[in-house]
């Protein structure tokens, strides 16, 4: 599992990963319990039985906590193995989706994604502790579905990842929304439909793109 390394490349004492544990959970609880607004390390600290100082040894501040507290929920996601690309896909976007419906996740993304429209620095640490660790599962599903024969080798691997970026984009964006903005169910049914679309999406695009000699591509990717 990736975990995150906050503040990487700092010197120091080793890092206890129980108190980082404890901290991050610490986090998470404070966050909805008191709100983005109310919330401080020393909050964050008194909860996890640790000093301010240790956090602030990790982590410069709350932004950086709180996306860290976020992100080892997001490294939980798997992409299950039920045979097919559309039922593996099935499977993620219903675990996503359950991921969302906990307190904590919904809390603390929201609060990290409403603050990073004023924030640049935050915007990057999600990018790179969120969302580009799990494009990860894009990639093993593509790999996977190209073993099963069910989609075809890639050739230009800067359209692939272009392609692998756009069905993240259009997944999160997706589910994200359904869950948190309408608050609609993510059900079988409604994951079902989607993952049709989508595939159906991917499938209509490969059909229509220029051919091989033009793209240097063999068609669409997942």
């Amino acid at each position: 599992m990736c975990r995150t390394s906050p503040r990487s490349g700092r010197m120091g004492r080793p890092r206890n990963a129980d108190a980082d544990t404890a901290i991050l959970e610490a986090t998470r609880a404070a966050l909805v319990d008191l709100g983005w607004s109310k919330l401080t390390m020393g909050d964050v600290a008194a909860r996890a039985g640790v000093a301010k100082t240790t956090l602030y040894r990790r982590w410069a501040g709350k932004s950086e906590l709180v996306v860290d507290a976020v992100a080892v929920l997001f490294d939980e996601l798997r992409l299950p193995d039920r045979g097919s690309l559309a039922a593996d896909a099935e499977g993620v976007v219903l675990q996503f989706a359950a991921l969302l419906e906990r307190p904590e996740t919904r809390t603390a993304l929201m609060a990290v994604v409403a603050e990073s429209t004023r924030d640049e620095a935050l915007r990057a640490r999600i990018r790179h502790a969120i969302v580009d660790r799990q494009k990860r599962l894009v990639l093993e599903g593509r790999r996977r579905a190209q073993a099963r024969g069910e989609l075809p080798y890639e050739e230009d691997e800067s359209a692939a990842a272009r392609t692998a970026d756009l069905i993240f984009d259009v997944v999160a964006g997706a589910v994200v929304h359904r869950s948190l903005v309408s608050a609609e169910p993510v059900d079988t049914e409604w994951a079902r439909g989607f993952v049709t679309l989508l595939l159906g999406g991917l499938a209509a695009a490969a059909a229509t793109s220029p051919p091989r000699s033009e793209t240097n591509s063999r068609g669409h990717t997942w």
